[in-house]
């Protein structure tokens, strides 16, 4: 009976190990989420802005000596296509506070461009702003849409960043300021929303 008992309490803890695991392993693989209140204030302790800036964009065509845009892939339908359907291109171009190319450096604009369009030219854009200097150096602003660029204005998404623009949202109004062989400057006027508690300058 001694014995019977024994193998009794074995196999008691021997479930009571292999039911503990089970919790444990469902414990790891579920997603906790938690909600958070008191958002955007919990984030900019109330002191979220709208703000408006402008920046202009020195766009190097894949033709100049010293491009910085390059095509990385295309669809078997792009050679043949009237708009180039399916091609995509990676630019790191620089950002200034003017339309010169010797105005103040602010930073990079990186991502990607890709033909998206098959009847016009229509641009599925996801860049980034990588900002190096100003007010908001350090930080990234990122555009997301669709760029018709035969319009003499394009609006795009402002979807988000870091730093001062943790859940950023807003607009951004495009156009082309000038174009010269091989050279291109893009003029983007940005609304977007900014989180003023970690940086009060807003001037470029």
């Amino acid at each position: 009976m001694a014995k019977l008992a024994s193998i009794g309490v074995i196999l008691t803890i021997s479930c009571l190990l292999a039911s503990t695991s089970s919790v444990d392993a469902r414990k790891q693989n579920d997603l906790v989420v938690k909600e958070v209140t008191g958002f955007p204030d919990s984030f900019c302790r109330g002191k979220e802005k709208f703000i408006n800036f402008r920046v202009f964009v020195q766009d190097l065509s894949v033709n100049h000596p010293n491009t910085t845009t390059y095509d990385v892939a295309q669809a078997s339908i792009t050679a043949t296509s009237k708009t180039g359907f399916g091609k995509v291109r990676v630019i790191d171009d620089l950002v200034t506070a003017g339309p010169a190319a010797n105005s103040k450096a602010l930073g990079r604009l990186q991502g990607l461009l890709t033909r998206a369009d098959l009847n016009t030219i229509g641009i599925a854009v996801n860049l980034n702003f990588y900002f190096s200097a100003g007010p908001f150096a350090g930080y990234t602003l990122s555009i997301l849409g669709r760029n018709e660029i035969a319009l003499a204005q394009r609006e795009l998404t402002v979807a988000g960043g870091t730093g001062v623009f943790r859940f950023a949202r807003g607009y951004a109004i495009q156009k082309t300021n000038s174009t010269i062989t091989n050279v291109s400057v893009l003029d983007y006027n940005i609304y977007t929303t900014y989180c003023s508690t970690i940086n009060e300058a807003v001037e470029m």
